[in-house]
């Protein structure tokens, strides 16, 4: 089983202001909790433990956050990187492999999203999950299950469950962020800031990028509508 995770906290969040004028996007709230929590919840119930979280904008915030959630769950780890200068996706998570396993989560802080009525999404990946034949699974959403935000054709899968990038955007399904990868794939990264996409199209040239389609609800949460969409749409599962 995978008990470790590296949360992406670090971004400036510039698109949803001003809802991110004095907190970093994960803290934004959703269905009253702040997006990174519902983060943790979905890792927990899947026996994650151990967590890197990388921080940079407003970065006290999320360490307060941080500190009484930790204190509040006495058997996880949480451990802060915090980033002066950013790294980006790639160089966020070389800055602490040595704090890594073989194999580990990695999402963004602002994934939300609900689970279908069979396997949950983390449950799924776990299930498919096979470091000699893959060095990435993603997670993938169909693009017509966005119904709430908009999503955009990131990949597409081959028949064998490889999945391929759409340079022009025009793919089956959206990228949900959340993936499992192999500590292998680091091994000739460079140093200081670079985008984890360089790290998938290598994975995909190989043939060791694997695509896992989610069957619940994404809520790709980028600017003050999506936000405004997704709260309402908790409000009225709560009041039916």
């Amino acid at each position: 089983m995978i008990d470790t995770a590296f949360i992406l906290a670090a971004g400036l969040g510039t698109r949803l202001r001003p809802h991110t004028e004095d907190k970093p996007k994960p803290m934004v709230k959703v269905d009253g909790v702040p997006m990174i929590e519902h983060a943790f919840e979905k890792l927990q119930a899947e026996g994650v433990k151990n967590y890197v979280v990388n921080t940079h904008y407003q970065a006290h915030v999320l360490h307060s956050f941080l500190e009484n959630y930790s204190n509040e769950h006495c058997d996880l780890t949480i451990e802060r990187s915090y980033e002066k200068v950013l790294l980006d996706t790639g160089g966020g998570i070389v800055k602490v492999l040595d704090s890594l396993p073989e194999s580990f989560f990695v999402l963004s802080g602002d994934s939300v999203w609900d689970d279908g009525a069979s396997v949950p999404m983390l449950k799924g990946l776990q299930h498919m999950w096979d470091k000699e034949k893959m060095d990435i699974l993603i997670a993938l959403q169909p693009k017509e299950n966005m119904v709430l935000t908009h999503g955009v054709g990131d990949y597409s899968l081959a028949e064998d469950g490889r999945a391929v990038r759409s340079l022009d955007k025009n793919g089956d399904y959206m990228f949900t962020s959340v993936r499992i990868n192999a500590k292998r794939i680091f091994s000739g990264a460079p140093e200081g800031a670079f985008s984890y996409l360089q790290l998938l199209d290598e994975a995909q040239a190989k043939g060791r990028l694997y695509g896992y389609v989610h069957q619940g609800d994404w809520h790709h949460i980028s600017t003050p509508a999506d936000l405004e969409a997704v709260n309402e749409h908790y409000a009225h599962k709560e009041e039916a």
